[in-house]
């Protein structure tokens, strides 16, 4: 067979077989709070979530493998004060999902020139610079994702009833969860990085948190199911019934961690980010 004829023989193959080859691994480190930490730590939904996001978002992505930093109530000024202690290592990607536990406990939100002018860890803009030049001191070529706060309902804990909270409806020490889902989106355009903004996703808004919250009429003392925003006012015991049955899942199942159903969403909102990355 003459050369000629030979080469386009052989670049076919070559299609067909690069086709049928494994995809390369792509080295994810996820950075965040019990959002993140929860993932490998199922048992303490106590199994109402089979399977979390960051599992379900390397099945939708070939080659993917993770590696799991989540500090489960921690702030993002935590985070960055104790960072150079944690055993992070390079990664192709680094997604960061911090923000509603500094929301809760009060860190000052600050402004973008605690961000610009990397001022330190006392707010959360400061905060994130302090992990971001980590990340880039690890890998300067990284890719580097950042993911809002989602949208929160009542929180009372599974394992724990006296620790419970209300939501994203109301202000917390005069900030809004809404200012820290935009500080967020805010370092990412400075610094053209990728979102994930699950504040503004419809599909995870509070109204769709939990289908109902099971509390006691305060006039008959009985139970009845209070839908958002008519529990909003509804005061919880932690004598009584946890609020929220299995019947009650909807996109959390505790009113604020994402359930099956909203794992499954971020998952494909972010495979969709990272699948157009060129490594």
């Amino acid at each position: 067979m003459k050369a000629y004829k030979l080469f386009p023989l052989l670049l076919l193959l070559t299609v067909v077989f690069s086709s049928f080859m494994p995809p390369g691994e792509i080295t994810w480190t996820a950075i965040g709070d019990s959002f993140t930490y929860l993932n490998d730590h199922l048992n303490e939904s106590e199994y109402r979530v089979k399977k979390g996001w960051i599992t379900r978002t390397t099945e939708l992505v070939p080659g993917l493998t993770y590696t799991n930093q989540g500090h489960n109530y921690w702030t993002a000024k935590e985070i960055a004060e104790k960072i150079e202690k944690f055993d992070l290592e390079s990664s192709d990607i680094y997604t960061i999902f911090l923000g509603a536990n500094d929301w809760w406990v009060g860190v000052k939100l600050g402004t973008m020139d605690d961000y610009v002018n990397n001022t330190g860890a006392g707010t959360m803009y400061g905060a994130y610079r302090v992990i971001i030049n980590k990340l880039k001191s690890l890998n300067p070529k990284a890719h580097i994702i950042l993911i809002t706060p989602m949208q929160r309902g009542d929180f009372v804990y599974l394992l724990n009833t006296r620790i419970n909270g209300y939501g994203s409806y109301r202000d917390k020490n005069g900030q809004s969860l809404e200012s820290f889902a935009d500080a967020v989106k805010a370092i990412a355009k400075a610094e053209q990085f990728e979102v994930v903004d699950l504040y503004k996703e419809r599909r995870l808004g509070i109204r769709q948190a939990v289908k109902f919250k099971y509390l006691r009429d305060p006039q008959t003392y009985e139970y009845k199911e209070y839908t958002y925003p008519d529990y909003v006012d509804i005061p919880y015991n932690e004598a009584d019934e946890y609020p929220y049955p299995t019947r009650a899942i909807d996109m959390t199942y505790d009113g604020i961690h994402p359930s099956d159903k909203g794992c499954a969403v971020i998952a494909e909102m972010l495979a969709k980010v990272i699948k157009t990355i060129q490594f």
